[in-house]
């Protein structure tokens, strides 16, 4: 079952999204030990408008037990939802930051998916990415998108099994991402 995600699920999805996105967690919180990034990635979790919140999630349960999550927003909020960590970081360190723009205005943008460790394989990833087409096409997105790493190669054979096609790279906290766009209208 796929549900929306909701405050207390903090605790569950930090280390979630902080094994999908890796270095990056250190960019967006300014944290240099992952536990660090964790905690303060689980603050921002629970709270509303930002890239990371609740409000942009969905979790996948088995049972009573959450073992996945995907998250997602539309690239034309990217700016407003960045905000808080660009503030936070130079509240934190001093430091202003730019965070390199991962989607483009016109696509509902999945920024991040992970499974459990120990529920990996059994097809809770697919059901997360279809969740999330699914979102895009009820809030009436025509072309979905979301990044995968150059070096996972069975991610990327996923996604363009499912459709997605290559349209660019980027450079995100040193990782050169290839951009995946698929378009959904035909199927609104």
């Amino acid at each position: 079952m796929i549900r929306k995600a909701e405050p207390t699920d903090a605790a569950f999805a930090a280390p979630l999204i902080y094994d999908a996105i890796g270095d990056i967690a250190h960019t967006l919180t300014g944290a240099t030990e992952a536990a660090d990034a964790i905690r303060m990635m689980e603050e921002f979790f629970a709270k509303e408008n930002n890239r990371l919140s609740y409000e942009n999630a969905v979790i996948a349960m088995d049972g009573d037990v959450p073992v996945g999550l995907a998250l997602f927003y539309h690239g034309s909020q990217t700016e407003v939802l960045d905000r808080p960590f660009v503030e936070h970081v130079q509240r934190l360190t001093g430091e202003t930051i730019t965070l390199v723009k991962e989607a483009k205005d016109d696509e509902f943008y999945l920024d991040s998916v992970a499974v459990d460790s120990s529920c990996r394989g059994k097809g809770i990833g697919s059901l997360l990415l279809d969740a999330f087409e699914k979102e895009a096409i009820q809030r009436g997105h025509d072309r979905i998108a979301l990044l995968v790493d150059e070096e996972k190669p069975r991610a990327r054979k996923l996604y363009e099994s499912l459709g997605y096609r290559e349209d660019g790279t980027v450079i995100v906290s040193g990782h050169k991402l290839s951009h995946m766009v698929k378009d959904i209208a035909e199927k609104a």
